[in-house]
């Protein structure tokens, strides 16, 4: 599932590529990926031009001269940048552009492809309970999220209405690197745990970000992303050495989740 680092790769791309270009037509083969009747979604978007593309949590936003395009990728996904010739074999929607360019969106298991008329983006339902983007957080403003918060770490880090953009692929190494077990209480974390976590929160996302996101993600152009497994610190690596004190790491579980952690660093 792509998260923070991936969905912000794309995001980037998308405003370098797209912003300006117009877009001609729309075809739509799923239509349950919509939040709109098919009609509305194609009346309400033929004729925009692309006026940019920015990252929020899960969910890659376009403002448009009409109004909101918003993509989430779900489970995973590609959004191929292509000539209408060379269209993948599988596509769920595609934006043709009137410069004979077209996006092609796929989703893996599920995805959204909504479209928002001219108006504040909180109005939408989903993106609007979203938290504050992770990368953005500071410790000053982890440490506010955090007050009064009496459940366990790992799940408010996951929940994407106190934090937008971490998932179950980097959570791992982000308590890793903050040395925060994940079943830890909120209540009990320290102000220089708090300051810890946050730097933690953006050593473990960056990484990905600077590589082109995860590998077994596509960009724009249908390249794979290079943060591959040899970047990853603990996460998924059960019985391999800790790479801070060589204790083997354990997989654990976490409520609906496991989680992999260091025994020794990660104490609880």
């Amino acid at each position: 599932m792509p998260e923070l680092p991936e969905i912000a790769v794309r995001a980037r791309e998308m405003d370098a590529a797209l912003t300006g270009r117009t877009i001609a037509g729309i075809e739509v083969l799923q239509p349950k990926c919509l939040n709109v009747p098919v009609e509305t979604f194609i009346t309400g978007l033929t004729g925009a031009r692309l006026l940019g593309t920015r990252q929020r949590g899960k969910w890659l936003v376009t403002e448009t001269t009409q109004g909101w395009l918003l993509l989430g990728l779900g489970m995973g996904g590609e959004i191929l940048l292509v000539a209408r010739d060379r269209l993948p074999e599988k596509y769920r929607l595609i934006f043709d552009f009137t410069d004979g360019a077209c996006l092609s969106v796929n989703f893996w298991l599920f995805g959204y492809a909504h479209y928002l008329p001219p108006g504040p983006l909180e109005a939408h339902d989903m993106v609007g309970k979203l938290g504050p983007n992770a990368l953005d957080l500071s410790a000053a403003d982890l440490r506010g999220l955090l007050q009064g918060q009496r459940g366990q770490l790992k799940a408010f880090l996951l929940d994407q209405s106190r934090i937008a953009g971490i998932g179950n692929a980097y959570v791992h190494d982000i308590l890793f690197l903050a040395r925060l077990h994940p079943l830890r209480k909120i209540n009990t974390l320290t102000d220089a745990e708090i300051a810890a976590l946050t730097q933690a929160i953006h050593d473990g996302l960056q990484p990905s970000i600077n590589k082109g996101g995860a590998f077994y993600e596509v960009n724009l152009y249908g390249e794979k992303g290079g943060f591959t497994m040899d970047d990853v610190l603990i996460g998924y690596r059960e019985g391999q050495s800790c790479p801070a004190c060589g204790a083997a790491i354990a997989k654990i579980k976490t409520g609906s989740t496991s989680s992999f952690i260091c025994p020794h660093c990660q104490s609880l």
